[in-house]
C-alpha cells in the first residue's frame, strides 16, 4: 500500500528537527522511490559553512553518485526551493516534488517564480504544494523566534 505525501512530509519534519539540535535552520529533504525512503538530509549550511548545503541539494548530490537521472524519485521538502535547489531538481531530473511551506521571499517553485513549470526548461517534473504547510511552517517560525530571543 503506498504511503501519503502527509506521512513522508512528516517523516522530512522529523528531519527537519535534527537541524534545530545543530544549531541549523530547519529545513529537510528526503528522496522517495518506490514507496521507499531512500535518503534523508537536512540544511547544514552553518556546519559546513557552506551555504550551498541546502537540504534537497545535498539530497540530490547523494542520490547522483549511483543515479544519472531522478525521474522515479519524489523529493519531498519541508520550505519551498530556492532558485539554485530548483535548478538542481530540473537537471537531475526529480520527477515529483512535494513541500510544505511556502517562502515569500526566496521560493521559486510558486511564491515569487515556478521554475519547475516553466515550459521553456527540458525537464518539468510534478509539483506539489503545502502538504502540511502548518507544521512546516510552524518549525521555522518556532526556530527564528527563539534566535531573536536568544
Amino acid at each position: 500500500m503506498s504511503k501519503s505525501h502527509e506521512y513522508w512530509m512528516a517523516l522530512a519534519i522529523k528531519e527537519a528537527k535534527k537541524a534545530t539540535l545543530e544549531d541549523e535552520i530547519p529545513v529537510a529533504a528526503i528522496a522517495v522511490c518506490n514507496n521507499e525512503l531512500i535518503y534523508a538530509e537536512h540544511n547544514k549550511t552553518r556546519q559546513t559553512q557552506n551555504p550551498l548545503a541546502h537540504a534537497e541539494k545535498l539530497v540530490i548530490d547523494e542520490l547522483l553518485k549511483t543515479n544519472k537521472y531522478l525521474y522515479d524519485y519524489t523529493l519531498y521538502i519541508t520550505l519551498e526551493p530556492c532558485m539554485m535547489c530548483a535548478g538542481s531538481i530540473i537537471l537531475s531530473r526529480v520527477g515529483t516534488v512535494v513541500y510544505g511551506a511556502k517562502d515569500a521571499k526566496s521560493g521559486v517553485c510558486g511564491s515569487i517564480y515556478n521554475v519547475l513549470q516553466d515550459k521553456r526548461f527540458n525537464h518539468e517534473p510534478k509539483l506539489i504544494k503545502g502538504i502540511l504547510e502548518g507544521e512546516c511552517s510552524e518549525l521555522l517560525k518556532e526556530f527564528f523566534a527563539h534566535k531573536r530571543n536568544s
